[in-house]
């Protein structure tokens, strides 16, 4: 398997399926730290010493969803940073979401 985190999100057209069932499983692997939540959404959540070093991690993961032009939601606390990741114009996951997933990763020590 590639690694996902040197790959590049491709714009999503929308009409297509969602991943499901042994696709997703093998995406899923690929970013082990993830949470798949009903085969609709990832989710991961990071924790840091203080606020600053969250907002600090916060700050690189959206020029990361920039970059890629895919987008995840945030959620932004003391210590404490939860990304989710899903793709809208399908409802659903997509390759894209990986990818944004392991360069999330990437990101830290």
């Amino acid at each position: 398997m590639t690694d996902l985190a040197n790959e590049n999100c491709v714009p999503c057209k929308g009409g297509m399926p969602a991943m499901k069932g042994s696709e997703l499983e093998r995406s899923s692997q690929s970013t082990p730290q993830w949470k798949v939540v009903d085969d609709h959404h990832i989710t991961r959540e990071f924790k840091f010493p203080d606020f600053q070093q969250a907002l600090d991690f916060v700050n690189r993961v959206g020029a990361i969803a920039e970059q890629q032009g895919h987008h995840p939601d945030i959620c932004l606390t003391w210590g404490k940073a939860e990304i989710t990741l899903w793709t809208h114009k399908i409802d659903g996951l997509s390759h894209n979401d990986f990818i944004v997933a392991a360069k999330i990763d990437r990101l830290l020590p």
